[in-house]
């Protein structure tokens, strides 16, 4: 599984990169970047300028992408996550918490700007959170985090009050987001306001551009910025899907910075003009079932079982090379979670076929279970360019078609939510509050696409959610934890490492932070690093 670079770059490195990055022609000298008379960006000597092979985008609204780098480099929240996953103050200078009212009260940092020049002020901060609790338009998985906020107001243009309908637990972790300028977006359709493609924050980076040909996203520092000015003056953010392209990037002098698969990310390894940075991630790939589909509606008893039939350690030895570990909860390496009386489902194959007769399910003469005159056979839809994924995804059916249950596996360039697909290879997670999750598996919360509902599930959610001892939240959650794999919505695989190359001379990357969804959050401390070529 391992990439042969020298093969690989004579057959497509040329190919790859002049259809669909920069810098088309092979040159491995890195130029800076500088705006023409047009605005757009121009490579000559990026002598300080951070390339970093990056996810695919589609907005840099916070609001509306919380699972890439490009919103948090961008934008500001009330607080920000330390490297130990702590909410702290960012524009906020100080807030108080008063328990009787349930009421925070912000007072903002003096002096702060909108990168347009503009004054950053409390009235930005209550548009923001109006629009996050009120604006029944907005189309955002998050909107369930800020359903406990009663009201917000701004007694002064440097003082924020918000006051809770209930205690929240998670309530500071967010007020992390993203705070949007209310003289540059209202009245506007935050679903599809051309802001969203040239967004203007008061972050550490400025945007200058966003080249959707060429892919590349360029962020210069902000030089007014109210904390440290970041070292690397510009990142050129490279918007790349395919996993093996990223590869070839770093091989060939096109990109500085990338999360790579567990196997890329090896074939650099004692490279002394490379650096592998490993990161823990809390980030989970699992088989998301789609309830809104009939089979599932019919056969949600069946999913559960489904973990007997998986070598979820061989997966992880194989595709993950071992740099991860088999999954039995959405929450395990959570500091509130990893309650190991969850853990009910060894790969075992004997009682995988006990439980499925319990079930009703036979097999036929094709090898395959029935149940009412219907086979155990459901689709999954995978993005063709996530090899992991792909190699995840077909593992798992190969172990279940031999069990008895025939999982068709669906290669697709973008997800189809219409096509009636029973689901998808999924990725998750919660590397902070692991109230991330109410969003996700709550009735009809926000972030539940895929319609999961659980009666038992929505109570413990509720009541971690609004609990205000450490020690009862742990022990809920992990009732939680057995309630949830008793009962799945999705059949959990693995955790990911998060497996980092950076070039040689790329300093400072620090990973105490557990980075979240496809390895997010590596740039949490940019500001302090360093690139010498």
């Amino acid at each position: 599984m391992k990439l042969n670079f020298k093969k690989a770059i004579a057959i497509t490195l040329s190919t790859i990169l002049c259809a669909g990055l920069t810098a088309c022609g092979g040159s491995s000298t890195t130029p800076t970047v500088t705006n023409d008379e047009k605005g757009k960006t121009d490579l000559s000597n990026l002598s300080n300028t951070l390339v970093y092979a990056g996810e695919a985008e589609s907005t840099i609204n916070p609001i509306l992408n919380t699972h890439d780098e490009v919103p948090d480099l961008i934008f500001s929240g009330l607080m920000k996550y330390d490297g130990d996953g702590t909410p702290i103050c960012d524009l906020a200078e100080s807030y108080e918490y008063d328990e009787p009212t349930l009421t925070y009260t912000f007072v903002l940092k003096e002096g702060v700007k909108w990168h347009d020049g503009e004054a950053f002020t409390a009235d930005d901060v209550v548009y923001t959170y109006d629009i996050l609790t009120s604006d029944e338009s907005l189309s955002a998985s998050i909107t369930s985090n800020y359903e406990d906020i009663a009201r917000v107001t701004a007694p002064d243009e440097k003082t924020v009050v918000i006051t809770l309908s209930k205690f929240n637990a998670a309530m500071l972790n967010y007020f992390t987001m993203g705070i949007l300028p209310k003289h540059l977006t209202e009245g506007e359709d935050i679903n599809t306001m051309s802001f969203n493609q040239t967004p203007v924050g008061t972050g550490r980076y400025k945007f200058v551009d966003w080249d959707t040909a060429g892919g590349m996203i360029t962020l210069a520092a902000n030089t007014d910025y109210y904390d440290k000015v970041p070292n690397i003056e510009r990142i050129i953010y490279k918007t790349v899907s395919v996993e093996s392209t990223k590869a070839l990037m770093l091989q060939s002098g096109e990109a500085d910075l990338a999360w790579l698969n567990a196997n890329y990310a090896e074939t650099f390894r004692g490279n002394d003009d490379y650096k592998n940075i490993d990161f823990t991630t809390a980030d989970y790939r699992g088989i998301s079932m789609d309830f809104k589909t009939e089979f599932w509606q019919k056969n949600g008893d069946s999913i559960g079982v489904l973990n007997y039939a998986i070598d979820k350690n061989s997966i992880v030895a194989g595709v993950l090379n071992g740099r991860g570990v088999s999954a039995y909860s959405p929450i395990q390496l959570n500091a509130l979670g990893g309650n190991k009386e969850a853990d009910i489902y060894p790969y075992n194959l004997d009682k995988f076929a006990s439980e499925m007769e319990k079930l009703g399910w036979t097999k036929n003469s094709e090898g395959i279970y029935e149940r009412n005159g219907e086979k155990f056979h459901f689709t999954i839809q995978v993005r063709d360019y996530e090899e992991e994924r792909v190699d995840i995804a077909n593992l798992c059916a190969n172990q279940l078609k031999a069990a008895g249950v025939d999982m068709e596996v669906v290669l697709v360039t973008k997800f189809d939510w219409t096509a009636g697909y029973n689901g998808f290879l999924s990725g998750y997670a919660a590397q902070f509050d692991p109230d991330a999750f109410y969003s996700n598996f709550v009735t009809d919360a926000s972030g539940n696409t895929m319609k999961y509902s659980n009666a038992k599930v929505d109570e413990l959610l509720n009541a971690a959610r609004h609990e205000k001892d450490a020690d009862k939240r742990k022990e809920i959650y992990g009732e939680f934890e057995k309630a949830y794999s008793e009962m799945p919505g999705v059949v959990l695989v693995a955790f990911l490492d998060g497996n980092y190359v950076s070039i040689a001379g790329l300093d400072g990357l620090d990973t105490t932070r557990i980075l979240g969804h496809h390895a997010v959050g590596v740039m949490w401390n940019i500001e302090e690093w360093t690139l010498n070529r």
